[in-house]
């Protein structure tokens, strides 16, 4: 369990959170939510004691052991892989060392002997004579394999190295862990991997993501930071969300009887509550659904942009034809043979490991780079808008406002005031809409593509990884604003959820071909034989 009391810290005249008082206790997996910039990674390090609160304390459970996701992924380069996790647990590892140290003595004495014993009786404590097999046994699971248990640090690519780290943290059961993107790197079973292990960790986790189905997948609570409180919520995300439009609604309508709330707020968790699976996280998350009455939801402050794909024009059958690409880069083929036909109706996902086939795909498929061979064709009723996984050159050296900015794009030479209106709608509100193109966040230049392309009016987007740099509020509105989308689209994203709502196709592109299903995401990572295939394709 760990005490957050009277917790406050500023920066500047900039609050992030004033008097915070809350209690994170065992069993239960809380996520903490919050715009952009609101705090989430620095009250974690507040937890943690890296940085110190202005006031209040943070309080642990007596004897109890607090674990961190480490995020310096060069900080172990010289140490051997399956001591780093165990590292996680700081005082077996320093007895594990100081009992060595001991045995390794020429002139071993009686003292030597006691202080041995000493420390065997703990190293026992400690359970310490599992502590390499369960290290093994966490880095497995992540997908490191044994070959590499005694490999050097340094000798590991980055996201092997982020794997050591979750292991590292995971390691030992602590009491009290805490995650800020864990998810960040990791391939589709390593997260899977990660889901099961959290559902079933008995202890406190925080859990800070992007990633709407992991939160989903392991959080009994949400812990929302808004207006510098933080405030909590039974249920995972999709609950915490849709309760607070529910409320937002309920609020809006100042005339409606308590009793039609109360039922239409019974509905609600009823709906809920039906959908929970057989985890123990699901089951003990409905028994406090149960319990929720009308003024435990709450509105919430969030602002969400109005994203909304209108096609000009209907497409006709003839959509798209790709026949046999290939493409090297750098002296290696990124593409090969690679070979498909578009239909009217789909929403195309592209999964796999190769990210820069994928983006050199879209590359083609925008006109931006020619194939070494092979070729593709737009049907004559098509129009593309392409979202490039690298923006920077739409917004390098411009000098521009954003309305100037959006106005380049703007087909029909739109006023001042609907340019305006436009980014309004994407946030950027009052004098925002002045600033530079130049000087944008990641997640601010996401927002102006995202208007950009909507502008256009294609009846196809090509939307090469855009829920990067987005936090909860814009993944969700682009997720809505997609899903309702009339055209044709090809996309690839990290967003689990975002991709199981969306597509209703999966290719992915693999050194040995390409595997093509007419599958919702969850269909194909369900299908075990297909994808013992892709595993096969791989090798």
């Amino acid at each position: 369990m760990i005490t957050v009391t009277n917790v406050s810290l500023r920066y500047g005249d900039r609050k992030l959170f004033e008097d915070v008082n809350i209690k994170f206790t065992p069993g239960n997996c809380y996520g903490l939510i919050g715009a952009n910039g609101a705090g989430k990674s620095t009250f974690l390090k507040i937890l943690s004691g890296e940085i110190e609160a202005q006031t209040g304390d943070v309080h642990l459970g007596p004897g109890e052991r607090l674990a961190v996701l480490k995020q310096n992924h060069f900080e172990y380069e010289e140490h051997e892989v399956l001591k780093v996790v165990m590292m996680g647990h700081a005082r077996l590892y320093q007895v594990m060392q100081e009992k060595d140290a001991i045995y390794m003595k020429a002139d071993f004495t009686d003292e030597d002997g006691m202080k041995a014993a000493e420390l065997e009786g703990e190293f026992a404590e400690l359970n310490g004579w599992e502590a390499e097999s369960e290290a093994a046994i966490l880095l497995k699971g992540l997908g490191i394999p044994e070959e590499l248990h005694t490999k050097k640090m340094a000798d590991l690519t980055g996201g092997d190295k982020v794997k050591v780290l979750l292991a590292q943290a995971l390691f030992g059961k602590p009491d009290v862990l805490l995650l800020d993107e864990p998810t960040n790197h990791l391939d589709i079973k390593a997260i899977q991997w990660l889901e099961e292990f959290l559902i079933n960790f008995e202890n406190t986790v925080l859990v800070v993501s992007h990633d709407r189905h992991f939160l989903n997948k392991v959080c009994t609570h949400i812990a929302d930071l808004d207006f510098g409180k933080i405030q909590i919520y039974v249920g995972n995300y999709d609950f915490w969300y849709e309760s607070s439009q529910l409320a937002l609604r309920m609020a809006q309508d100042a005339n409606k009887k308590k009793e039609e709330k109360i039922k239409e707020l019974q509905n609600f968790i009823a709906r809920f509550s039906a959908n929970a699976s057989k985890s123990k996280q699901a089951t003990s998350r409905k028994k406090l659904l149960d319990k929720i009455s009308l003024d435990d939801i709450r509105p919430s402050s969030r602002r969400y942009p109005y994203v909304n794909f209108t096609p000009e024009r209907e497409i006709g059958n003839d959509l798209l034809r790709v026949e046999n690409l290939t493409k090297t880069i750098d002296g290696v083929k990124v593409l090969d043979n690679v070979s498909f036909i578009m239909n009217k109706e789909d929403k195309i996902a592209l999964v796999g490991r190769d990210e820069i086939a994928h983006t050199t795909l879209f590359k083609i498929l925008s006109g931006e780079m020619e194939p070494d061979s092979g070729s593709y064709k737009w049907g004559v009723t098509t129009s593309q808008a392409h979202f490039p996984k690298d923006n920077s050159e739409y917004f390098e050296g411009r000098d521009l406002n954003l309305v100037d900015w959006l106005r380049q794009y703007s087909p029909n030479d739109q006023s001042e005031s609907f340019l305006r209106g436009f980014l309004g709608r994407m946030l950027f509100s009052g004098e925002e809409v002045l600033k530079k193109a130049s000087v944008l966040s990641g997640g601010e230049k996401v927002r102006c593509m995202l208007s950009k392309m909507m502008l256009s009016g294609a009846n196809v987007l090509l939307l090469d990884e855009p829920t990067n740099h987005l936090d909860l509020e814009s993944i969700t509105a682009l997720n809505n604003g997609l899903t309702s989308y009339k055209g044709a689209m090809i996309f690839t994203s990290h967003d689990h959820q975002f991709v199981q709502t969306i597509a209703n196709r999966i290719i992915e592109i693999t050194p040995n071909g390409v595997i093509d299903k007419q599958l919702t995401y969850d269909e194909y990572l369900d299908n075990s034989e297909l994808q013992k295939q892709v595993a096969e394709m791989y090798k």
